[in-house]
């Protein structure tokens, strides 16, 4: 422990239970922890908890007998992630903002206002792994079921240099078993799920707020009107609730699935059942990050396309500004503006934004 006393840790504080136990661990290594919330959206009762979670925070600072501040990172919330969630919907893609997120506030304005602390590191309650020279290689938690590496896919290596995970050697249940035998009042806290700023909040009035609806037509990709949706830019490729066009007398019977979308023409397509429309064979990913550099030539690696998805064999090779990355075997609803994620065995080597799917 003594070989840590002098060295100061800044521990980002949401409020559950992950995060609590991953400063009371630091603690016990020996370290100087600092507990820091930090508030990115303006709580208006119905969004984020945020005064109830750092009240939370508060408590479990007490408990563990360390300091506690709050610093608020609003306006660069908006500018670098809500805008650019806005500018994504617009355009009829489904982005992930805890992705940006991640790498544009947690490990970046956050990670700057920990080292104006005196911290040199910044540690969290992600399920991950850092690994090799340094600690720059992100790799797997070791409860896989609640492993996180698909969202922090955009950190840089010199960003991972200055991160710990304190939890990520640790199955979920422990960390939960560590937090009851403290006393800790996060201990069986819910776990946070969905996007923060849209809180308890139906996902369509939300966006309502910023992107009015401009209702339009639902067809099948042969011209056929089968119903009226409620804005083009609400529905997600794949999805099958909240249509309403069920029962039609003209169909199969099967269920309808979103197959595309043409915000230009404000037009839904659907089919019905498990058709070839809703399976892709590649899609081309841009702006991508590659932690430890980008393996020469083409290669072959495993892939996630949404977070909670098994490994896919896929191949990797450079086209039309970004990588085409072909599947093993086909897959399904893969989603413009959300993330492929890369990995080689338990390693994330990186990720991109999906801005084509091949069919």
């Amino acid at each position: 422990m003594r070989e840590n006393k002098k060295t100061r840790v800044v521990c980002g504080m949401s409020g559950g239970v992950d995060s609590a136990v991953a400063a009371y661990l630091l603690k016990e290594q020996g370290y100087d922890v600092l507990g820091v919330f930090m508030k990115n959206w303006q709580d208006d009762g119905e969004g984020c908890s945020a005064a109830a979670d750092f009240e939370d925070v508060k408590c479990v600072c007490a408990s563990l007998q360390i300091p506690y501040y709050t610093v608020n990172f609003e306006k660069e919330y908006y500018d670098r992630v809500f805008s650019y969630f806005l500018d994504e919907y617009k355009r009829g893609r489904t982005p992930n903002p805890d992705v940006l997120c991640n790498a544009e506030i947690k490990f970046a304005a956050f990670l700057d206002h920990a080292k104006l602390l005196g911290a040199e590191k910044l540690a969290t309650g992600h399920y991950a792994r850092t690994g090799g020279d340094l600690g720059a290689k992100l790799c797997k938690a070791a409860d896989k079921s609640k492993d996180q590496t698909y969202f922090l896919c955009m950190l840089s290596k010199a960003q991972l240099e200055d991160a710990m995970f304190p939890i990520g050697g640790m199955q979920k249940s422990d960390v939960r078993g560590i937090a009851a035998s403290l006393g800790l009042s996060v201990a069986h806290k819910k776990d946070s799920t969905g996007i923060c700023f849209i809180g308890e909040r139906k996902f369509r009035d939300f966006l309502s707020g910023f992107l009015p609806a401009q209702p339009g037509d639902i067809k099948t990709p042969d011209g056929r009107t089968v119903g009226r949706h409620q804005g083009v830019i609400y529905y997600t490729l794949g999805q099958r609730r909240g249509l309403n066009i069920g029962g039609r007398r003209d169909g199969t019977g099967e269920r309808w699935f979103v197959v595309g979308k043409d915000v230009q023409s404000n037009i839904l397509y659907v089919e019905q059942g498990e058709t070839d429309a809703l399976y892709a064979r590649a899609l081309l990913a841009t702006g991508m990050n590659y932690i430890g550099g980008r393996p020469e030539g083409d290669f072959a690696c495993a892939a996630k396309f949404r977070y909670r998805q098994g490994d896919q064999r896929v191949r990797v090779s450079r086209r039309d500004g970004g990588e085409y990355i072909a599947f093993e075997q086909r897959q399904r609803a893969v989603t413009p503006g959300q993330y492929a994620v890369l990995y080689q065995g338990d390693e994330c080597i990186g990720g991109g934004v999906i801005d084509k799917v091949y069919y």
